[in-house]
Protein backbone atom coordinates (compact mmCIF):
# COMPACT_ATOMS: atom_id res chain seq x y z
CA UNK A 1 0.00 0.00 0.00
CA UNK A 2 1.53 3.64 -1.34
CA UNK A 3 0.90 6.85 1.01
CA UNK A 4 2.36 9.73 -0.74
CA UNK A 5 -0.96 11.09 0.45
CA UNK A 6 -1.31 13.28 3.45
CA UNK A 7 -3.96 14.61 5.24
CA UNK A 8 -4.44 18.40 4.90
CA UNK A 9 -7.37 19.31 6.52
CA UNK A 10 -9.91 16.91 9.57
CA UNK A 11 -13.43 18.29 10.16
CA UNK A 12 -15.23 16.39 12.08
CA UNK A 13 -15.34 12.70 9.82
CA UNK A 14 -14.57 14.18 6.70
CA UNK A 15 -10.78 14.46 6.19
CA UNK A 16 -9.35 16.41 2.80
CA UNK A 17 -5.91 15.47 0.84
CA UNK A 18 -4.69 18.29 -0.99
CA UNK A 19 -3.36 18.06 -4.41
CA UNK A 20 -3.41 15.59 -7.46
CA UNK A 21 -4.08 12.13 -5.98
CA UNK A 22 -4.54 8.57 -7.82
CA UNK A 23 -7.46 7.70 -5.42
CA UNK A 24 -10.90 6.72 -7.51
CA UNK A 25 -13.92 7.59 -6.44
CA UNK A 26 -16.04 5.39 -3.40
CA UNK A 27 -12.41 3.86 -2.77
CA UNK A 28 -11.57 1.93 0.46
CA UNK A 29 -8.67 3.79 2.18
CA UNK A 30 -6.68 3.58 5.57
CA UNK A 31 -6.11 6.96 7.13
CA UNK A 32 -3.24 7.91 9.79
CA UNK A 33 -0.85 5.88 11.40
CA UNK A 34 -3.51 4.37 12.76
CA UNK A 35 -5.01 2.95 10.06
CA UNK A 36 -8.82 4.11 10.51
CA UNK A 37 -11.00 2.59 7.79
CA UNK A 38 -11.86 5.41 5.36
CA UNK A 39 -14.10 5.88 2.30
CA UNK A 40 -13.31 8.54 -0.62
CA UNK A 41 -16.58 10.56 -1.16
CA UNK A 42 -15.57 13.69 -3.28
CA UNK A 43 -12.66 14.55 -5.52
CA UNK A 44 -11.45 17.55 -7.50
CA UNK A 45 -8.98 18.39 -9.36
CA UNK A 46 -6.95 19.71 -6.11
CA UNK A 47 -8.67 18.21 -3.23
CA UNK A 48 -9.89 14.75 -2.36
CA UNK A 49 -12.39 14.16 0.30
CA UNK A 50 -12.35 11.12 2.61
CA UNK A 51 -15.30 9.97 5.24
CA UNK A 52 -14.01 8.20 8.14
CA UNK A 53 -16.01 5.31 9.46
CA UNK A 54 -14.22 5.79 13.46
CA UNK A 55 -13.29 8.47 15.68
CA UNK A 56 -10.76 10.93 14.31
CA UNK A 57 -9.62 12.28 17.52
CA UNK A 58 -5.95 12.65 17.81
CA UNK A 59 -5.56 12.15 13.77
CA UNK A 60 -3.48 15.30 13.10
CA UNK A 61 -2.39 17.22 9.02
CA UNK A 62 0.25 15.29 7.38
CA UNK A 63 -0.44 12.06 8.66
CA UNK A 64 -0.53 9.36 5.70
CA UNK A 65 -3.63 7.86 3.73
CA UNK A 66 -2.94 4.68 2.24
CA UNK A 67 -5.05 3.72 -0.88
CA UNK A 68 -6.31 -0.15 -1.01
CA UNK A 69 -7.79 0.05 -4.64
CA UNK A 70 -11.00 -1.56 -3.96
CA UNK A 71 -14.44 -0.24 -2.54
CA UNK A 72 -15.85 -0.71 0.85
CA UNK A 73 -16.97 -4.33 1.27
CA UNK A 74 -18.30 -6.70 3.56
CA UNK A 75 -16.80 -10.97 3.35
CA UNK A 76 -19.30 -13.35 2.91
CA UNK A 77 -19.50 -16.61 4.84
CA UNK A 78 -20.28 -19.44 7.42
CA UNK A 79 -19.99 -17.81 10.37
CA UNK A 80 -22.04 -14.57 9.54
CA UNK A 81 -25.42 -15.62 11.93
CA UNK A 82 -25.59 -15.52 15.17
CA UNK A 83 -22.99 -13.19 14.88
CA UNK A 84 -22.79 -9.07 15.45
CA UNK A 85 -21.03 -6.57 13.59
CA UNK A 86 -20.61 -2.46 13.71
CA UNK A 87 -22.19 -0.49 11.28
CA UNK A 88 -18.87 -1.88 8.70
CA UNK A 89 -18.84 -5.30 9.78
CA UNK A 90 -16.56 -5.91 12.34
CA UNK A 91 -17.15 -8.64 14.77
CA UNK A 92 -18.05 -6.46 18.37
CA UNK A 93 -17.73 -10.04 20.23
CA UNK A 94 -14.01 -10.46 18.88
CA UNK A 95 -13.59 -6.75 19.22
CA UNK A 96 -14.74 -6.84 22.78
CA UNK A 97 -11.78 -9.31 23.34
CA UNK A 98 -9.03 -6.80 22.11
CA UNK A 99 -10.31 -3.48 23.52
CA UNK A 100 -13.00 -3.94 26.17
CA UNK A 101 -16.51 -2.46 26.29
CA UNK A 102 -15.49 0.49 24.08
CA UNK A 103 -14.24 -0.01 20.56
CA UNK A 104 -10.29 0.91 20.06
CA UNK A 105 -9.26 2.75 16.74
CA UNK A 106 -8.09 1.15 13.92
CA UNK A 107 -8.32 -2.15 15.36
CA UNK A 108 -8.99 -4.66 12.07
CA UNK A 109 -9.75 -8.15 13.50
CA UNK A 110 -11.32 -11.17 11.34
CA UNK A 111 -15.11 -10.50 10.21
CA UNK A 112 -15.66 -14.03 10.43
CA UNK A 113 -13.73 -16.57 12.42
CA UNK A 114 -10.64 -17.84 10.78
CA UNK A 115 -9.96 -20.77 12.92
CA UNK A 116 -13.40 -22.28 12.99
CA UNK A 117 -13.30 -25.47 11.38
CA UNK A 118 -16.45 -26.03 8.69
CA UNK A 119 -17.88 -29.73 7.98
CA UNK A 120 -18.00 -28.86 4.04
CA UNK A 121 -19.73 -31.22 1.27
CA UNK A 122 -18.63 -30.40 -2.33
CA UNK A 123 -21.45 -30.47 -5.04
CA UNK A 124 -19.38 -29.81 -7.92
CA UNK A 125 -16.19 -32.27 -9.67
CA UNK A 126 -13.39 -31.39 -12.00
CA UNK A 127 -14.66 -30.84 -14.99
CA UNK A 128 -17.59 -29.04 -14.34
CA UNK A 129 -19.01 -25.31 -15.89
CA UNK A 130 -19.68 -22.60 -13.20
CA UNK A 131 -21.19 -19.75 -13.81
CA UNK A 132 -21.75 -16.82 -11.37
CA UNK A 133 -23.65 -17.41 -8.29
CA UNK A 134 -23.62 -21.07 -8.89
CA UNK A 135 -23.01 -23.21 -5.47
CA UNK A 136 -19.68 -25.35 -5.40
CA UNK A 137 -19.84 -26.53 -1.55
CA UNK A 138 -22.53 -26.68 1.44
CA UNK A 139 -21.86 -26.32 5.35
CA UNK A 140 -24.41 -26.46 8.07
CA UNK A 141 -23.52 -23.15 9.40
CA UNK A 142 -26.26 -23.39 12.29
CA UNK A 143 -28.75 -26.09 13.04
CA UNK A 144 -31.54 -23.69 10.96
CA UNK A 145 -29.51 -23.21 8.09
CA UNK A 146 -27.54 -24.86 5.13
CA UNK A 147 -25.02 -22.84 3.73
CA UNK A 148 -24.39 -22.39 0.08
CA UNK A 149 -20.95 -21.64 -0.90
CA UNK A 150 -21.32 -19.54 -3.71
CA UNK A 151 -19.20 -18.35 -6.58
CA UNK A 152 -18.86 -14.96 -6.54
CA UNK A 153 -21.10 -13.55 -9.78
CA UNK A 154 -18.00 -11.86 -11.15
CA UNK A 155 -16.40 -15.26 -11.93
CA UNK A 156 -17.13 -18.00 -14.18
CA UNK A 157 -14.82 -20.84 -15.62
CA UNK A 158 -14.03 -24.84 -15.91
CA UNK A 159 -13.48 -26.10 -11.74
CA UNK A 160 -10.16 -27.86 -12.64
CA UNK A 161 -9.30 -29.64 -8.62
CA UNK A 162 -12.05 -30.05 -5.91
CA UNK A 163 -10.86 -31.40 -2.69
CA UNK A 164 -12.38 -34.00 -0.54
CA UNK A 165 -14.82 -33.62 1.57
CA UNK A 166 -13.92 -32.26 5.13
CA UNK A 167 -13.23 -29.95 7.95
CA UNK A 168 -11.69 -26.85 6.55
CA UNK A 169 -11.26 -22.90 7.44
CA UNK A 170 -13.21 -20.02 5.96
CA UNK A 171 -9.63 -19.12 4.14
CA UNK A 172 -8.82 -22.77 3.23
CA UNK A 173 -9.46 -23.86 -0.69
CA UNK A 174 -11.62 -26.52 -1.68
CA UNK A 175 -11.73 -26.27 -5.11
CA UNK A 176 -9.59 -24.13 -7.96
CA UNK A 177 -11.33 -22.59 -10.96
CA UNK A 178 -9.68 -21.84 -14.67
CA UNK A 179 -11.28 -18.90 -16.18
CA UNK A 180 -12.04 -18.29 -19.78
CA UNK A 181 -8.79 -16.40 -20.38
CA UNK A 182 -6.92 -19.64 -18.59
CA UNK A 183 -6.14 -17.86 -14.94
CA UNK A 184 -6.22 -20.51 -12.16
CA UNK A 185 -7.95 -18.92 -9.29
CA UNK A 186 -8.74 -20.57 -5.47
CA UNK A 187 -12.49 -20.96 -4.27
CA UNK A 188 -12.34 -20.64 -0.31
CA UNK A 189 -15.41 -20.71 1.45
CA UNK A 190 -15.77 -16.89 1.64
CA UNK A 191 -15.87 -13.84 -0.93
CA UNK A 192 -15.95 -10.07 -0.72
CA UNK A 193 -18.84 -7.82 -2.05
CA UNK A 194 -18.94 -3.65 -1.97
CA UNK A 195 -21.87 -2.76 0.44
CA UNK A 196 -22.99 0.04 -2.30
CA UNK A 197 -23.51 -1.83 -4.89
CA UNK A 198 -26.87 -4.37 -5.73
CA UNK A 199 -25.78 -7.92 -6.10
CA UNK A 200 -26.70 -9.50 -9.54
CA UNK A 201 -30.10 -11.40 -9.92
CA UNK A 202 -31.12 -13.58 -13.26
CA UNK A 203 -34.49 -11.39 -12.98
CA UNK A 204 -37.05 -9.74 -10.89
CA UNK A 205 -40.32 -11.55 -10.26
CA UNK A 206 -43.72 -10.00 -9.50
CA UNK A 207 -44.73 -9.94 -6.02
CA UNK A 208 -47.68 -12.83 -5.26
CA UNK A 209 -47.12 -13.73 -1.87
CA UNK A 210 -47.36 -12.12 1.68
CA UNK A 211 -45.09 -11.93 4.46
CA UNK A 212 -46.83 -13.53 7.07
CA UNK A 213 -46.66 -11.81 10.40
CA UNK A 214 -49.24 -13.99 12.64
CA UNK A 215 -49.84 -9.43 13.15
CA UNK A 216 -54.08 -8.85 12.03
CA UNK A 217 -53.73 -6.12 11.52
CA UNK A 218 -50.80 -6.41 8.98
CA UNK A 219 -51.74 -9.76 7.60
CA UNK A 220 -55.49 -8.94 7.15
CA UNK A 221 -55.54 -4.93 6.52
CA UNK A 222 -51.99 -3.89 5.72
CA UNK A 223 -50.24 -6.80 4.23
CA UNK A 224 -46.70 -6.72 2.69
CA UNK A 225 -45.53 -9.37 -0.01
CA UNK A 226 -42.21 -11.08 0.29
CA UNK A 227 -39.54 -8.92 -1.09
CA UNK A 228 -41.92 -5.84 -0.40
CA UNK A 229 -40.85 -2.78 1.58
CA UNK A 230 -42.54 -1.27 4.30
CA UNK A 231 -42.35 1.60 6.43
CA UNK A 232 -43.09 2.11 10.21
CA UNK A 233 -42.98 6.06 10.92
CA UNK A 234 -43.94 7.14 14.66
CA UNK A 235 -42.83 9.31 17.29
CA UNK A 236 -41.35 8.42 20.32
CA UNK A 237 -42.68 5.74 22.19
CA UNK A 238 -44.92 4.16 20.13
CA UNK A 239 -43.93 1.23 19.28
CA UNK A 240 -41.36 1.00 16.41
CA UNK A 241 -38.61 -0.96 18.03
CA UNK A 242 -41.47 -3.33 19.43
CA UNK A 243 -43.23 -4.21 16.42
CA UNK A 244 -40.01 -4.90 14.63
CA UNK A 245 -38.87 -7.61 17.29
CA UNK A 246 -42.41 -8.98 16.98
CA UNK A 247 -42.24 -9.62 13.21
CA UNK A 248 -38.27 -10.38 13.33
CA UNK A 249 -39.45 -13.29 16.10
CA UNK A 250 -43.05 -14.54 13.83
CA UNK A 251 -42.88 -13.55 10.24
CA UNK A 252 -41.91 -16.55 7.88
CA UNK A 253 -38.42 -15.22 6.82
CA UNK A 254 -36.02 -17.95 6.76
CA UNK A 255 -33.47 -15.20 7.70
CA UNK A 256 -33.37 -11.49 9.98
CA UNK A 257 -31.01 -8.93 9.64
CA UNK A 258 -31.76 -6.43 12.46
CA UNK A 259 -29.55 -2.93 11.69
CA UNK A 260 -29.74 -1.33 15.02
CA UNK A 261 -28.63 2.44 13.50
CA UNK A 262 -27.91 5.30 15.53
CA UNK A 263 -30.43 4.27 18.73
CA UNK A 264 -29.93 4.69 21.63
CA UNK A 265 -26.76 1.81 23.32
CA UNK A 266 -29.20 1.07 26.06
CA UNK A 267 -32.20 0.11 23.83
CA UNK A 268 -29.51 -1.80 21.58
CA UNK A 269 -28.24 -3.59 24.65
CA UNK A 270 -31.78 -4.95 25.35
CA UNK A 271 -32.66 -5.82 21.57
CA UNK A 272 -29.12 -8.33 22.14
CA UNK A 273 -30.47 -9.38 25.55
CA UNK A 274 -33.79 -10.34 24.02
CA UNK A 275 -32.65 -11.93 20.79
CA UNK A 276 -30.34 -14.42 22.57
CA UNK A 277 -33.07 -15.63 24.89
CA UNK A 278 -36.41 -16.06 22.16
CA UNK A 279 -36.70 -18.99 21.13
CA UNK A 280 -37.28 -19.81 17.11
CA UNK A 281 -41.15 -20.78 16.97
CA UNK A 282 -40.34 -22.81 13.63
CA UNK A 283 -37.44 -25.07 15.32
CA UNK A 284 -37.92 -24.93 19.09
CA UNK A 285 -33.85 -23.60 18.76
CA UNK A 286 -32.31 -19.97 19.75
CA UNK A 287 -33.55 -17.30 17.09
CA UNK A 288 -30.27 -16.35 17.31
CA UNK A 289 -29.53 -18.84 14.62
CA UNK A 290 -31.16 -17.20 11.69
CA UNK A 291 -30.41 -13.94 13.07
CA UNK A 292 -27.65 -11.09 12.33
CA UNK A 293 -27.33 -8.01 14.21
CA UNK A 294 -25.74 -5.09 13.31
CA UNK A 295 -25.33 -2.76 16.29
CA UNK A 296 -24.49 1.03 15.38
CA UNK A 297 -25.76 3.12 18.47
CA UNK A 298 -25.95 6.85 18.49
CA UNK A 299 -22.62 6.95 20.41
CA UNK A 300 -20.65 5.25 17.39
CA UNK A 301 -18.84 7.38 14.56
CA UNK A 302 -21.39 9.05 12.67
CA UNK A 303 -20.40 8.03 9.28
CA UNK A 304 -20.19 4.11 10.40
CA UNK A 305 -24.09 4.63 10.42
CA UNK A 306 -24.60 6.01 7.16
CA UNK A 307 -22.48 2.43 6.30
CA UNK A 308 -24.54 0.36 8.73
CA UNK A 309 -27.81 0.25 6.58
CA UNK A 310 -25.57 -0.54 3.13
CA UNK A 311 -23.94 -3.87 5.36
CA UNK A 312 -26.99 -5.20 6.40
CA UNK A 313 -28.45 -5.01 3.02
CA UNK A 314 -25.80 -6.92 1.19
CA UNK A 315 -26.03 -9.52 4.00
CA UNK A 316 -29.33 -9.49 3.17
CA UNK A 317 -28.83 -10.38 -0.62
CA UNK A 318 -25.95 -12.93 -0.09
CA UNK A 319 -28.56 -15.33 2.03
CA UNK A 320 -31.07 -14.24 -0.85
CA UNK A 321 -28.75 -15.85 -3.40
CA UNK A 322 -28.62 -19.18 -1.56
CA UNK A 323 -32.75 -18.92 -2.45
CA UNK A 324 -33.73 -17.89 1.17
CA UNK A 325 -36.52 -15.39 2.09
CA UNK A 326 -34.63 -12.67 4.16
CA UNK A 327 -35.91 -9.47 6.22
CA UNK A 328 -33.93 -6.62 7.28
CA UNK A 329 -35.00 -4.72 9.98
CA UNK A 330 -33.41 -1.11 9.50
CA UNK A 331 -34.37 0.83 13.62
CA UNK A 332 -34.07 3.79 12.20
CA UNK A 333 -33.58 5.35 8.87
CA UNK A 334 -33.96 9.13 10.40
CA UNK A 335 -30.78 8.39 12.46
CA UNK A 336 -29.33 7.44 9.29
CA UNK A 337 -30.64 10.47 7.54
CA UNK A 338 -29.34 12.15 10.43
CA UNK A 339 -25.79 11.23 9.15
CA UNK A 340 -26.14 11.91 5.74
CA UNK A 341 -27.55 16.08 7.11
CA UNK A 342 -24.25 15.73 9.75
CA UNK A 343 -21.76 14.80 6.67
CA UNK A 344 -23.32 17.27 4.08
CA UNK A 345 -23.32 20.11 6.56
CA UNK A 346 -19.45 19.47 7.25
CA UNK A 347 -18.86 19.22 3.55
CA UNK A 348 -20.55 22.32 3.19
CA UNK A 349 -23.26 20.82 0.74
CA UNK A 350 -25.95 23.40 -0.21
CA UNK A 351 -28.92 21.82 2.32
CA UNK A 352 -32.74 21.34 1.24
CA UNK A 353 -35.54 20.68 3.19
CA UNK A 354 -34.98 20.58 6.92
CA UNK A 355 -30.96 20.98 6.67
CA UNK A 356 -31.07 17.04 4.67
CA UNK A 357 -29.01 17.05 1.60
CA UNK A 358 -30.75 17.22 -1.72
CA UNK A 359 -29.60 13.59 -2.61
CA UNK A 360 -31.53 12.19 0.31
CA UNK A 361 -34.39 10.86 -1.94
CA UNK A 362 -31.91 9.47 -4.31
CA UNK A 363 -30.15 7.85 -1.24
CA UNK A 364 -33.63 6.25 0.68
CA UNK A 365 -34.14 4.85 -3.08
CA UNK A 366 -31.10 3.15 -3.54
CA UNK A 367 -32.32 1.26 -0.80
CA UNK A 368 -35.73 0.64 -0.59
CA UNK A 369 -35.16 -0.24 -4.12
CA UNK A 370 -32.97 -3.62 -3.26
CA UNK A 371 -35.44 -4.98 -2.10
CA UNK A 372 -37.66 -7.47 -4.29
CA UNK A 373 -38.74 -11.28 -5.22
CA UNK A 374 -35.73 -12.73 -7.73
CA UNK A 375 -34.86 -15.23 -9.62
CA UNK A 376 -30.90 -16.01 -8.21
CA UNK A 377 -28.36 -16.34 -10.46
CA UNK A 378 -28.28 -20.28 -9.41
CA UNK A 379 -32.43 -20.49 -10.51
CA UNK A 380 -33.56 -20.41 -7.24
CA UNK A 381 -36.58 -18.03 -5.85
CA UNK A 382 -35.29 -16.01 -2.80
CA UNK A 383 -36.17 -12.44 -1.56
CA UNK A 384 -35.24 -9.13 0.25
CA UNK A 385 -38.17 -7.26 2.27
CA UNK A 386 -37.21 -4.31 3.69
CA UNK A 387 -39.00 -2.68 6.83
CA UNK A 388 -37.96 0.42 7.96
CA UNK A 389 -38.94 2.24 10.79
CA UNK A 390 -38.55 6.23 10.53
CA UNK A 391 -38.83 8.47 13.90
CA UNK A 392 -40.34 11.65 12.79
CA UNK A 393 -39.61 14.22 15.59
CA UNK A 394 -42.93 15.03 17.15
CA UNK A 395 -44.71 12.49 15.24
CA UNK A 396 -44.82 14.79 12.32
CA UNK A 397 -45.22 12.59 9.28
CA UNK A 398 -44.77 15.92 7.27
CA UNK A 399 -40.80 15.97 7.58
CA UNK A 400 -38.67 14.54 4.68
CA UNK A 401 -37.37 11.75 5.64
CA UNK A 402 -40.95 9.93 6.36
CA UNK A 403 -42.65 11.68 2.43
CA UNK A 404 -39.36 10.53 0.73
CA UNK A 405 -39.90 6.82 2.47
CA UNK A 406 -43.59 6.89 1.52
CA UNK A 407 -42.41 7.38 -2.45
CA UNK A 408 -40.33 4.05 -2.16
CA UNK A 409 -42.34 2.09 -0.25
CA UNK A 410 -45.80 0.57 -0.91
CA UNK A 411 -46.95 -0.37 2.69
CA UNK A 412 -47.19 2.28 4.94
CA UNK A 413 -48.27 1.56 9.00
CA UNK A 414 -48.46 4.87 10.56
CA UNK A 415 -48.13 4.11 14.20
CA UNK A 416 -49.97 6.40 16.78
CA UNK A 417 -49.43 7.60 19.79
CA UNK A 418 -52.91 8.15 21.20
CA UNK A 419 -53.17 4.62 20.77
CA UNK A 420 -49.79 3.25 22.31
CA UNK A 421 -50.59 5.88 25.19
CA UNK A 422 -54.01 3.65 25.45
CA UNK A 423 -52.05 0.47 25.21
CA UNK A 424 -53.03 -0.26 22.58
CA UNK A 425 -50.67 -2.65 20.52
CA UNK A 426 -49.62 -2.65 17.90
CA UNK A 427 -50.45 0.65 17.60
CA UNK A 428 -50.98 0.65 14.10
CA UNK A 429 -53.73 4.12 12.72
CA UNK A 430 -56.05 2.12 10.79
CA UNK A 431 -57.00 5.36 9.25
CA UNK A 432 -53.56 6.92 8.36
CA UNK A 433 -51.97 3.42 7.46
CA UNK A 434 -52.15 1.78 4.07
CA UNK A 435 -50.66 -1.20 1.96
CA UNK A 436 -50.95 -0.98 -1.80
CA UNK A 437 -49.66 -4.86 -2.25
CA UNK A 438 -53.76 -5.95 -1.63
CA UNK A 439 -54.66 -5.88 -4.67
CA UNK A 440 -51.62 -8.25 -5.82
CA UNK A 441 -52.13 -10.57 -2.73
CA UNK A 442 -55.98 -11.25 -3.20
CA UNK A 443 -55.60 -14.32 -5.54
CA UNK A 444 -52.56 -16.15 -2.98
CA UNK A 445 -55.62 -15.59 0.12
CA UNK A 446 -58.51 -16.65 -2.00
CA UNK A 447 -56.15 -19.85 -3.05
CA UNK A 448 -54.33 -20.23 0.47
CA UNK A 449 -56.63 -18.69 3.33
CA UNK A 450 -60.45 -18.74 1.75
CA UNK A 451 -62.44 -17.09 -1.15
CA UNK A 452 -64.62 -14.71 1.33
CA UNK A 453 -61.12 -13.02 2.56
CA UNK A 454 -60.78 -9.97 0.40
CA UNK A 455 -64.82 -9.53 1.17
CA UNK A 456 -64.54 -9.70 4.61
CA UNK A 457 -61.15 -7.39 5.00
CA UNK A 458 -63.05 -4.82 2.90
CA UNK A 459 -66.20 -4.84 5.04
CA UNK A 460 -64.18 -4.82 8.49
CA UNK A 461 -61.95 -1.35 6.76
CA UNK A 462 -65.56 -0.05 5.66
CA UNK A 463 -66.75 -0.20 8.95
CA UNK A 464 -63.47 1.11 10.80
CA UNK A 465 -63.80 3.92 8.12
CA UNK A 466 -67.56 4.66 8.88
CA UNK A 467 -66.70 4.41 12.68
CA UNK A 468 -64.24 7.23 12.47
CA UNK A 469 -66.64 9.53 10.73
CA UNK A 470 -69.20 8.96 13.34
CA UNK A 471 -66.96 9.47 16.14
CA UNK A 472 -66.44 13.30 15.41
CA UNK A 473 -70.31 13.64 15.59
CA UNK A 474 -70.36 11.65 19.15
CA UNK A 475 -67.58 14.35 20.15
CA UNK A 476 -69.93 17.26 19.33
CA UNK A 477 -72.98 15.97 20.33
CA UNK A 478 -72.42 12.72 22.17
CA UNK A 479 -74.01 9.09 21.28
CA UNK A 480 -77.26 9.07 22.89
CA UNK A 481 -78.58 10.72 19.75
CA UNK A 482 -77.15 8.67 17.06
CA UNK A 483 -79.89 6.15 15.45
CA UNK A 484 -79.38 2.79 16.70
CA UNK A 485 -77.85 1.15 13.10
CA UNK A 486 -75.02 3.71 13.87
CA UNK A 487 -74.66 3.04 16.98
CA UNK A 488 -74.64 -0.60 15.97
CA UNK A 489 -71.76 0.48 13.75
CA UNK A 490 -69.82 1.78 16.67
CA UNK A 491 -70.37 -1.20 18.98
CA UNK A 492 -69.32 -3.67 16.04
CA UNK A 493 -66.19 -1.33 15.49
CA UNK A 494 -65.03 -1.40 19.41
CA UNK A 495 -65.26 -5.40 18.58
CA UNK A 496 -62.91 -5.10 15.69
CA UNK A 497 -60.49 -2.87 17.29
CA UNK A 498 -60.59 -4.75 20.96
CA UNK A 499 -60.63 -8.02 19.96
CA UNK A 500 -59.22 -8.19 16.55
CA UNK A 501 -57.01 -5.32 15.64
CA UNK A 502 -55.42 -5.29 19.29
CA UNK A 503 -53.07 -7.86 20.30
CA UNK A 504 -51.07 -9.39 23.44
CA UNK A 505 -47.78 -9.80 22.84
CA UNK A 506 -47.12 -11.82 25.87
CA UNK A 507 -50.36 -13.53 25.57
CA UNK A 508 -49.57 -17.19 24.36
CA UNK A 509 -52.46 -17.74 22.17
CA UNK A 510 -52.51 -13.74 20.92
CA UNK A 511 -48.84 -13.09 20.00
CA UNK A 512 -49.43 -15.12 16.96
CA UNK A 513 -52.36 -15.76 14.69
CA UNK A 514 -52.45 -18.17 12.01
CA UNK A 515 -54.47 -16.68 9.00
CA UNK A 516 -57.11 -19.28 9.40
CA UNK A 517 -57.86 -17.77 12.17
CA UNK A 518 -57.77 -14.38 11.73
CA UNK A 519 -60.48 -15.22 8.81
CA UNK A 520 -62.78 -16.92 11.15
CA UNK A 521 -62.79 -14.20 13.64
CA UNK A 522 -63.72 -12.02 11.18
CA UNK A 523 -66.65 -14.09 9.92
CA UNK A 524 -67.62 -14.59 13.82
CA UNK A 525 -67.76 -10.70 13.92
CA UNK A 526 -69.47 -9.69 10.42
CA UNK A 527 -71.85 -12.34 11.34
CA UNK A 528 -73.06 -10.79 14.67
CA UNK A 529 -73.01 -7.31 12.79
CA UNK A 530 -74.81 -8.80 9.57
CA UNK A 531 -77.88 -10.71 12.32
CA UNK A 532 -77.83 -7.42 14.17
CA UNK A 533 -78.71 -5.15 10.96
CA UNK A 534 -81.83 -7.16 10.63
CA UNK A 535 -82.75 -6.71 13.79
CA UNK A 536 -82.20 -3.12 14.57
CA UNK A 537 -84.16 -2.90 11.40
CA UNK A 538 -86.77 -4.16 13.17
CA UNK A 539 -86.62 -1.47 15.66
CA UNK A 540 -85.40 -3.74 18.41
CA UNK A 541 -83.12 -1.16 20.11
CA UNK A 542 -79.80 -1.53 20.42
CA UNK A 543 -79.03 -2.06 24.31
CA UNK A 544 -81.13 -5.12 24.21
CA UNK A 545 -78.47 -6.51 22.03
CA UNK A 546 -75.79 -5.26 23.95
CA UNK A 547 -77.67 -6.83 26.80
CA UNK A 548 -77.32 -10.48 25.26
CA UNK A 549 -73.58 -10.30 26.07
CA UNK A 550 -72.05 -11.12 22.52
CA UNK A 551 -70.37 -8.33 21.92
CA UNK A 552 -68.34 -8.83 25.02
CA UNK A 553 -67.61 -12.54 24.37
CA UNK A 554 -66.35 -12.00 21.10
CA UNK A 555 -64.05 -8.91 22.58
CA UNK A 556 -61.96 -12.40 24.05
CA UNK A 557 -62.40 -14.93 21.55
CA UNK A 558 -59.08 -14.34 20.50
CA UNK A 559 -58.05 -15.43 23.86
CA UNK A 560 -60.58 -17.96 24.42
CA UNK A 561 -60.40 -19.77 21.08
CA UNK A 562 -56.61 -21.33 21.02
CA UNK A 563 -54.38 -21.35 17.63
CA UNK A 564 -54.66 -24.95 17.12
CA UNK A 565 -58.84 -25.38 17.11
CA UNK A 566 -59.68 -22.73 15.03
CA UNK A 567 -62.80 -24.66 14.37
CA UNK A 568 -64.14 -24.03 17.77
CA UNK A 569 -64.78 -20.28 16.44
CA UNK A 570 -67.95 -22.32 14.57
CA UNK A 571 -69.88 -22.71 17.75
CA UNK A 572 -69.80 -18.86 18.10
CA UNK A 573 -71.77 -18.80 15.20
CA UNK A 574 -74.34 -21.45 16.45
CA UNK A 575 -74.52 -19.42 19.76
CA UNK A 576 -75.14 -15.61 17.75
CA UNK A 577 -77.86 -17.23 15.91
CA UNK A 578 -79.77 -19.24 18.91
CA UNK A 579 -79.24 -16.31 20.89
CA UNK A 580 -80.81 -13.61 18.62
CA UNK A 581 -83.11 -15.99 16.98
CA UNK A 582 -85.82 -14.84 19.55
CA UNK A 583 -85.55 -11.04 18.23
CA UNK A 584 -86.01 -12.28 14.81
CA UNK A 585 -88.71 -14.03 15.21
CA UNK A 586 -91.18 -10.64 16.66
Amino acid sequence: MEHENLIYGINGPVVTIKGKTTLSMLEMVYVGKQKLIGEVIGIERDKTTIQVYEDTVGLSPNEPVYATGSQISVTLGPGILSNIFDGIERPLLALQEKTGAFIGKGINTGVLDEEKLWQVHLTVKAGDKLSGGAVYAETQETPAILHKIMLSPLLCGTVVRVMPDGAYKVNDTVAVLQTDDGKEVPLTLCQKWPIRIPRPVRQRLGVTKPLITGQRVLDTLFPIAKGGAAAIPGGFGTGKTMTQHQLAKWCDADIIIYVGCGERGNEMTQALTEFSELIDPRSGKPLTDRTVLIANTSNMPVAAREASIYTGITLAEYYRDMGYHTAIMADSTSRWAEALREISGRLEEMPADEGFPAYLPSRLSEFYERAGDMETLCGKEGSVSIIGAVSPQGSDFSEPVTQNTKRFTRCFWALDKALAYARHYPSINWNQSYSEYVGELEQWYHDNVGADFGKYREEIASILYEESGLMEIVKLIGADVLPDDQKLTIEIARVIRVGFLQQNAFHPEDTYVPLEKQMKMMHVILHLYHKCQQIVALQVPMSKLLSTGLFDKLVKMKYDVPNSKPELLDDYLTEIDSTLAAYLRK
